[in-house]
C-alpha cells in the first residue's frame, strides 16, 4: 500500500509490482504538503513550512485545538482544506481577543490532525486489501511525526525512504525511470511532457 504524500499529492495506490497501480484515492482539494507549506504563515514561522511546523509541534499540546478529520463519502480520499481553514478561524478568534498565539499548540495539534488522517486511512486501506507492506513516500514521509506513528506500529512492514531522500525529486525520476527501462519502456527526445500523465 503506497501512500505518496507531498506539496502536489496526497494518495493511496495499490501497488501490485513495479509501474503497476491502482489508485484507490486522492485529495479532493489541497494536498497534505500544501497545507503544511501554507499553515505555517497564519502562525507567523518561516519557510520552509514543514520543518517549521515540526519544530514548533515538539513543544507544543497537539490534544489542546480539536482540527477536524475530513469524513468523506469514499474512504480512501482526503480533503485538508477543512483543517487548514479551521487554523485560520482559531487564528483569527485569538486575535481578536488581543491573546498571544500559543503557537507551539497549534502547530502541534494541526501536525496530529494532518498525520492522524494519512496513517488512519493508510492503515484501513492496508487491512481491506491484504497488502503486505506499506510504502510511505514524498515530500511530506520527512516528518517525523507522520514517520514515528508508521514505524511504532507492527501490523505492516513500512518502508520510508531516508531523510535525505524524501524530497529529492532526481532520485524519485531516476528510480522510476529504471524500472521503466528495464521493462523495456523506451522513449525518444520526441517525447513531450504531460503533467497530469498516470503513474502506470
Amino acid at each position: 500500500m503506497a501512500l505518496l504524500v507531498s506539496g502536489g499529492h496526497t494518495e493511496l495506490n495499490l501497488m501490485t509490482d513495479h509501474l503497476t497501480y491502482e489508485r484507490l484515492g486522492s485529495t479532493l482539494d489541497d494536498a497534505a504538503g500544501d497545507a503544511f507549506d501554507k499553515v505555517p504563515r497564519l502562525l507567523g514561522l518561516p519557510y520552509p513550512g514543514g520543518p517549521s511546523i515540526q519544530k514548533a509541534a515538539e513543544g507544543g499540546n497537539p490534544k489542546r485545538f480539536k482540527f477536524p478529520r475530513a469524513r468523506l463519502d469514499k474512504p480512501y480520499d482526503f480533503s485538508f482544506s477543512g483543517v487548514k481553514t479551521a487554523v485560520l478561524y482559531e487564528v483569527n478568534d485569538l486575535k481578536k481577543k488581543s491573546r498571544m498565539l500559543p503557537v507551539e499548540d497549534l502547530a502541534a495539534s494541526f501536525q496530529a490532525a494532518v498525520v492522524e488522517t494519512l496513517f488512519e486511512k493508510t492503515m484501513q486501506a492496508a487491512r481491506e486489501f491484504k497488502a503486505r507492506e506499506i510504502l510511505v513516500a514524498g515530500g511530506v514521509s520527512a516528518n517525523r511525526a507522520l514517520r514515528n506513528a508508521f514505524q511504532l506500529q507492527n501490523e505492516f512492514k513500512v518502508n520510508i525512504p531516508a531523510f535525505s531522500l524524501c524530497t529529492d525529486n532526481a532520485a524519485m525520476i531516476a528510480a522510476a525511470g529504471y524500472y521503466r527501462y528495464t521493462l523495456g519502456h523506451l522513449s525518444d527526445l520526441k517525447m513531450d511532457v504531460q503533467p497530469t500523465w498516470p503513474l502506470s
